[in-house]
Order: C-alpha cells, then structure tokens, then sequence
C-alpha cells in the first residue's frame, strides 16, 4: 500500500510539472513572438523614420538651394544692392564767395566795354534789344543793387547769391548769342565799315612803329563816326574813352 500511494504521489507529480510546462511553453512561445514583434515594429519603426527624416532633409536641402539660386537670380538682375542716399546737407551761403565771383564777373564785363576791338566784334553784347543781352543787362543790375561792403543778413544774403549766379548764367548765354550773330544784325552795307574799323585798330595795336599807329588810330576813329552818325553802331562810353585815351597817346608831345 505504501509502496501504491507513492507511485500514485509520484504520477501526481509527474503530470503537474507537465502540465505546468505545457503552460508554460506557450507563454514562452507568445512571449518571444511578442518580443520579435517588438523588435520588428521598432525596427520597421526606425526605417520608416530614417526615410521620413531622409525625405525631409532632401526637402530641406533642396529648398535651400533653390533659395540660394533665386536669390543670386535676383542679385544678378537687380544689380548691387546700393547704400541708401544720404540728402545732401543744407549749403552754408558764403558772402565773400559770392561778392569775389561779383567782382569777377564785373571785372570781365567792364573789361570788354573798355575794348573797342571786342565791341566790335561782338556788337550784340552790346545791344540791349537783343534779348539775351537784355536779360544779362537786367540780372547784373539786380546783383549791383544787392551788393553791399559789408556782410549783410542771412536772407539778403541768399537773394544776393541767386542773384549772382543769374548773372553769371546770362553772361554766358549773352556771349554765346554774340559769337554765334557776330555782324549779322549790321546791315550789308555797314559791315564792310566796320570790318575796316577792326583791321585799322588791330594794326594800330599790333604796330611797331608810332607813324603807323597814330594813322591807324585817326583813320579807325574815322571809320567808326560813320557808324555812330548812322546809327548802326555805337561804342559804349568807356570804349570810346579807351580809344581816345589810345590815340592822344600817339601824338608827339607838343
């Protein structure tokens, strides 16, 4: 009996540890598969994120490039990119300035009415009725009035400096409308008198000997009475002034 009962304990034991280990070998074989299922889905996992964040960073790069391509497109068409312009600042006025290039421009107008040879060559800068002459005329008048001996108020001051560099600018339309009409407003047949008076006064300037100028001289201012009594031309004051002043030195000392 005892020998029954322990075969009877044995059998029992026998059959629980196969039955725990028909338990326990599925739970093993699901396990494992859970543990490979595992690994498969983090790897499937890490290749479907190693191709997304590979395709981003193609994307990425891709953009960068054609941004960098624009952009250079754009610098090429548009050209380089230019410092913004600084508005120039408010000029000073300087009185002396302006007053010096007064006197320069009336040294230079007062130097041709002294000179019957260039009156006489550009005879319209002397004629008034010619409209460019007549602007200048009525500017240096303007800028005469406004001159002064001593520095004056800011806003005299900056009437004064528009008011010369209107002179200046019809001095030089003046005197480019005179070399352009020279003797085209002298009559026919005056023209022929004057160009006698500019050859005797070249000569009598130009002549080493006393003889000839002093004829020189008589025969010029004879030339240019004509043209005063006519009316064609008429030497400003000074100019006449020169020209006598030039003859009377000729003469032998009595």
């Amino acid at each position: 009996m005892k020998g029954r009962a322990m075969g009877r304990s044995r059998y029992h034991h026998y059959h629980r540890r196969r039955r725990a280990r028909r338990r326990v070998g599925p739970l093993l074989v699901f396990l494992c598969a859970a543990v490979l299922a595992s690994a498969g889905v983090v790897t499937v996992t890490l290749f479907a994120l190693m191709a997304i964040l590979g395709q981003l960073l193609l994307v990425g790069a891709g953009s960068v490039v054609v941004v960098r391509h624009l952009h250079r497109r754009h610098r090429r068409a548009t050209g380089p990119t230019q410092p913004a312009a600084v508005p120039p600042a408010a000029p000073v006025l300087d009185w002396r300035a302006t007053r010096a290039r007064f006197v320069q421009l009336r040294s230079e107008y007062g130097q041709f009415e002294c000179d019957p040879l260039a009156v006489l060559r550009l005879p319209a800068l002397t004629d008034v009725s010619v409209a460019s002459t007549g602007r200048f005329v009525d500017a240096f008048a303007e800028a005469q009035a406004l001159d002064t001996d001593t520095e004056p108020p800011a806003a005299h001051c900056a009437r004064y400096a528009t008011a010369v560099d209107q002179a200046w600018r019809a001095w030089g339309a003046a005197r480019d409308a005179a070399e352009r009409i020279r003797l085209a407003g002298i009559p026919a047949q005056e023209r022929a008198t004057v160009a006698r008076a500019i050859k005797l006064l070249t000569m009598a300037r130009d002549s080493d000997h006393d003889a000839e100028r002093t004829a020189a001289y008589a025969k010029a201012r004879a030339e240019l009475a004509k043209l005063d009594r006519s009316g064609t031309l008429r030497l400003p004051p000074t100019a006449a002034a020169a020209l006598d002043a030039a003859a009377r030195s000729q003469l032998p000392a009595g």
